[in-house]
């Protein structure tokens, strides 16, 4: 009689999967909203894999959760093999579909940036299916379905490492912006205190970063609505709400049409760049090349 014991299994992916990211991220609740599930999901996986390890991984406090010394020794292992799995799903992806571009980008990119962009695109290749997604954190391009993304990053210069190549469009300069008629009553920096000035969530520091460099005046103020989309801040300031402060990638189009101008002189440039990053994975797309050159030529 042929004996066949069944086989050991091995702990299920979504466990390994909630390990690492739990891991390499350093709790359950980042892991969680990078893993689109409940930190409760994530713990439940963790607990599995524990069960199965027979040994903890984590350490759980009160204020969070730590690595033992097992769960150290064996994230660089998990988060390597992760990220190639990623890498081989990517580059199935990509080269099942070539044809089809998947960009991510910071909301105020996607649509004061990119979005005037895009027919200058579909002229020089209408054979492309282009499909854009605004997100506010710039994604982990080894691992989700994206071509490229295009955020603004701190300290960036053009390079490439084992899974992206990053390619520097501009460095950001903020100053601030306005409509023509706002722009009239401001005769020196002391106006800005008679006038509205506008925010964004996202970019909280900028008029005190801005005002310090222009002026050395912390009198002034700034108060105002805060928005957390910049580019409705901005069309704010184009139907003459108030005075936003501007970064010049975002803002170039509007300053060339007229409907926004800058009312002063001195531009901030800040430590951070507008970026490009594209995916190893699509690096042997032909097309991709052509968009990334379409891009840097407008």
């Amino acid at each position: 009689m042929t004996i066949a014991p069944p086989r050991p299994q091995i702990p299920p992916l979504n466990s390994l999967r909630a390990f690492e990211s739990a891991a390499r991220l350093g709790g359950f609740s980042t892991a969680a909203e990078e893993l689109c599930v409940t930190p409760g999901a994530v713990a439940q996986h963790v607990k599995s894999l524990e069960a199965w390890v027979g040994a903890d991984l984590f350490i759980r406090r009160s204020q969070g959760v730590e690595l033992t010394e097992l769960g150290q020794n064996v994230l660089v292992d998990f988060s390597a093999a992760f990220d190639q799995l990623g890498l081989a799903v990517q580059t199935l992806r990509s080269q099942a579909t070539p044809k089809h571009i998947r960009i991510a980008a910071l909301p105020s990119i996607a649509q004061l940036w990119l979005s005037p962009k895009l027919p200058f695109i579909r002229e020089a290749a209408p054979e492309l299916t282009i499909s854009v997604t605004a997100l506010e954190k710039d994604p982990n391009l080894q691992r989700e379905p994206f071509d490229l993304s295009i955020f603004y990053r701190e300290n960036v210069n053009s390079e490439q490492d084992a899974y992206t190549t990053t390619y520097e469009v501009c460095k950001d300069i903020i100053f601030p912006v306005c409509s023509p008629q706002v722009a009239k009553r401001l005769q020196n920096h002391e106006d800005l205190n008679k006038e509205l000035c506008l925010h964004d969530a996202s970019w909280a520091n900028d008029w005190a970063n801005w005002i310090f460099y222009a002026f050395t005046d912390n009198s002034l103020n700034t108060d105002g609505p805060v928005f957390s989309l910049y580019g409705l801040a901005i069309e704010e300031a184009r139907n003459g709400a108030g005075i936003m402060m501007g970064h010049k990638a975002l803002v170039e189009n509007h300053l060339k049409d007229g409907s926004l101008v800058a009312p002063y002189d001195k531009a901030l440039m800040l430590d951070r760049a507008l970026v490009i990053e594209t995916a190893k994975s699509a690096k042997d797309n032909p097309h991709l090349d052509l968009i990334i050159k379409t891009l840097l030529a407008q």
